[in-house]
């Protein structure tokens, strides 16, 4: 039996990282001219703290996920790192905070899925092509929707015969035009399912808004609600990954139930777009080494049910294009079944 971390106490222990990451929160600062680094400055990077800038509040799986990278990162790099969440607008605030920062190497976007869909539902006006990507660190295939340990429905296709007997009735909380959405829009095609959005927030407003039932549905990651499932709290109804995995107790997939709906999490980091390559190579080879050679990352990552994967800035580039390209056809397709 694998041995789980407690969502509360993960949390705890990400912010006891001495030295290694903390937590802050600023408003962004936005239009500043920007400095270019020395070839000098080049050499010596990195000499002082490095800033990942997380897009979303705190105790989520991309903040837990940056804290623990910047921890194992900053052994490797010899620095120190500091997690800044700049909550917004889906992503997009903090995002832009890195879009727009200096290209010195001491500012970094960790980031999901979110921010190419951001731009496909013209939530933000950029999307990974503008920044330099300095590789995909992890990959969540545990993407599931949640419900009541005693609810009516629990499997996927439950789910979907309540949602189309209720119309309208079974509220499904998200952040409207995020990720989620895609998720919840996509459900409904594949099934015909009528889900009502309630724009709840971050991942632990979800799950405060499911135990105060508030809502019926959460999307989220299953590593985020494993302890409260194995409780009895919660019932994963499927997972939207492309095959089973063990981390995620061997939950059948969407697909293994005959709904053709299919979401695979990734996470990247990227520096504003004209940081110099030596600078990126230097930050990406670290997080090569992190990911694939630390084992003591890897066994932490998959306590908090991600999977270490590694991808180097072109292949990271090229897959991002490509899912990039599938939700565009998928939310044309949606729209043109809409009109």
């Amino acid at each position: 039996m694998k041995t789980r971390t407690l969502y509360p106490v993960l949390l705890a222990s990400a912010l006891l990282f001495s030295g290694c990451t903390t937590v802050g929160f600023h408003a962004p600062t936005f239009g500043s001219e920007k400095k270019e680094p020395s070839a000098d400055q080049i050499d010596a990077y990195p000499n002082r703290p490095i800033e990942i800038i997380v897009p979303t509040g705190a105790g989520g799986d991309t903040d837990l996920g940056a804290r623990l990278l910047g921890r194992y990162l900053g052994e490797e790099m010899d620095t120190s790192f500091v997690v800044t969440n700049i909550a917004g607008a889906g992503g997009s605030m903090g995002s832009r905070e890195v879009l727009e920062a200096d290209p010195d190497g001491y500012k970094v976007l960790f980031f999901h899925n979110n921010l190419l869909i951001n731009k496909l539902y013209g939530l933000s006006t950029f999307n990974h092509n503008d920044f330099k990507i300095a590789g995909i660190a992890l990959m969540d295939h545990g993407d599931t929707f949640i419900v009541h340990g005693d609810a009516p429905y629990q499997t996927a296709n439950e789910l979907a015969q309540a949602a189309i007997e209720q119309p309208g009735e079974l509220s499904f909380a998200t952040e409207v035009g995020g990720y989620t959405h895609l998720q919840m829009m996509a459900f409904e095609e594949a099934t015909g399912a009528d889900l009502k959005p309630i724009d709840v927030g971050g991942a632990s407003d979800k799950l405060v808004a499911l135990l105060g039932n508030q809502v019926d549905i959460v999307p989220i990651a299953y590593g985020v609600t494993a302890d409260y499932i194995e409780n009895g709290d919660f019932a994963s109804v499927g997972v939207l990954s492309s095959e089973q995995h063990a981390l995620y107790d061997n939950t059948p997939t969407f697909l293994e139930q005959g709904i053709d709906v299919e979401f695979e999490k990734f996470f990247f980091f990227a520096f504003p777009k004209d940081t110099p390559d030596a600078i990126v190579a230097r930050f990406s080879e670290a997080l090569k080494e992190v990911v694939e050679n630390n084992e003591a990352y890897q066994e932490q990552a998959e306590s908090y049910y991600t999977i270490p994967t590694y991808m180097a800035p072109e292949e990271a580039t090229r897959y991002m294009d490509d899912v990039s390209h599938s939700y565009e056809r998928l939310i044309e397709r949606l729209e043109t079944q809409t009109n």
